[in-house]
């Protein structure tokens, strides 16, 4: 593997500016990559170590079926480039053209649209978490606001579990911005905070909704509740004061697509009650 291709995955995998500037990222792991396929991503080419051909030979296959340019390397080239410390046998190299905010707030669909905000999000880990549950419960879009974190961080990319490949995710909007477009468009604007909220299930989610998470670690900022229409808090009867900003987007996105959901009991849209 030429050094001028190793230099440029060890430069997307470890600085933002490059990612930017190139619009290019670093996929890892064979299940990832899976799922980037069945997303249509646009894979640039995929990196396979020699036990990529025992492991994962239908991927290797599927790729180049599509075009793909398989690099195959030599023994220990990809430990020396993967972001992981055990890395896994297949890297890629993808393309992301990030969708526009009116893209993904507006449009019609078969059912009321379910967006998640996502303020001042830091960690990686809960920001690929916060797209994969968002993927999973059918949210329609994700919106991270100016001073979020890179969602091709590596730790981001694997955190989603290929997630980013199915859901729109918008970046770098003011939210200021963001909560008067959605307000536009007619959805409601429900803040996650840590106490003082609603009840979710007392909450009609089943409207058009944007969920709206803050920071890990100081929640939203008064400018930010200040521009939504309501705020909802998940009930803790044990000893901790809040929940982990992945597992409380995880619990409020379910109770949504509960909402949503004739079989599981939904919601009045005349009364905002939970019906038996």
């Amino acid at each position: 593997m030429r050094d001028a291709r190793v230099r440029r995955i060890r430069r997307l995998l470890a600085q933002r500016s490059a990612r930017r500037s190139e619009g290019a990222f670093v996929v890892e792991g064979t299940n990832v990559l899976e799922a980037a396929l069945d997303g249509e991503a646009d894979i640039e080419a995929l990196f396979a170590a020699p036990e990529a051909e025992s492991e994962c030979p239908a991927l290797l296959d599927r790729a180049g079926r599509r075009g793909i340019i398989v690099h195959r390397l030599a023994p220990g080239v990809l430990e020396r480039v993967a972001d992981t410390v055990t890395p896994q046998p297949v890297l890629a190299v993808a393309r992301r053209r990030p969708p526009a905010l009116a893209d993904v707030a507006a449009g019609e669909g078969a059912e009321p649209k379910l967006l998640v905000v996502g303020v001042d999000v830091r960690d990686p880990g809960n920001a690929g978490t916060l797209i994969r549950s968002a993927e999973a419960a059918g949210a329609h879009g994700v919106i991270f606001c100016r001073g979020s974190v890179d969602v091709t961080n590596p730790k981001t990319v694997r955190a989603s579990a290929g997630a980013l490949f199915h859901v729109p995710v918008v970046e770098g909007c003011d939210p200021q911005e963001v909560l008067g477009v959605l307000g536009d468009l007619g959805l409601q604007r429900i803040a996650a905070v840590a106490h003082g909220g609603e009840r979710p299930d007392r909450v009609d989610l089943a409207l058009p909704v944007a969920l709206v998470f803050g920071n890990e670690a100081w929640g939203l900022p008064a400018d930010v509740l200040s521009g939504v229409d309501t705020a909802v808090t998940i009930p803790m009867p044990g000893r901790s004061e809040s929940l982990n900003l992945g597992m409380a987007a995880s619990i409020l996105l379910y109770e949504a697509r509960r909402q949503r959901a004739p079989e599981c009991g939904g919601v009045s849209r005349e009364t905002g009650v939970v019906a038996g």
